[in-house]
């Protein structure tokens, strides 16, 4: 059982119908894509002509604040429904361009083909629970 897992089941608060493995995932996923995208966008700078790579490190960066963000909220207990489902869209999309951004220098750089994955992965986590926060009309933190 994972931390996050345990942290769900322990609070006081009911979830409201919302599954919790849905939740964790997010919540891992975009942790898991924040250290990715902030570890290639350190890789990207290292480059040895890091001007090709500008859109790229401004794609992680932006793409690691929101996922950040996103597990914060997704974390806690807001009451928000409409918050949390817009906060999910927004890091769907920032994942979606940082996906893009990445596949584009992945054959050359290896680093951007890993947070490329990252970033997909992490797009469908919140894809998932956002949906599933439509079939039940409540926040999940």
């Amino acid at each position: 059982m994972t931390r996050a897992l345990r942290m769900l089941e322990t609070h006081p608060a009911e979830l409201g119908g919302v599954d919790p493995a849905a939740i964790v995932a997010c919540i891992e996923e975009c942790l898991s894509c924040a250290q990715a995208c902030t570890a290639c966008a350190d890789a990207c700078l290292g480059d040895a002509n890091p001007e090709r790579l500008i859109g790229c490190v401004r794609a992680n960066l932006d793409c690691a604040d929101v996922c950040e963000t996103t597990a914060r909220v997704v974390s806690r207990r807001s009451g928000s429904p409409d918050l949390t489902a817009a906060l999910l869209a927004a890091c769907e999309q920032a994942c979606r361009g940082c996906a893009a951004e990445c596949e584009r220098h992945g054959g050359d750089h290896p680093h951007c083909a890993v947070c490329a994955e990252a970033c997909r992965t992490c797009e469908d986590a919140c894809q998932q629970l956002r949906e599933h926060l439509g079939t039940t009309g409540r926040a999940p933190a």
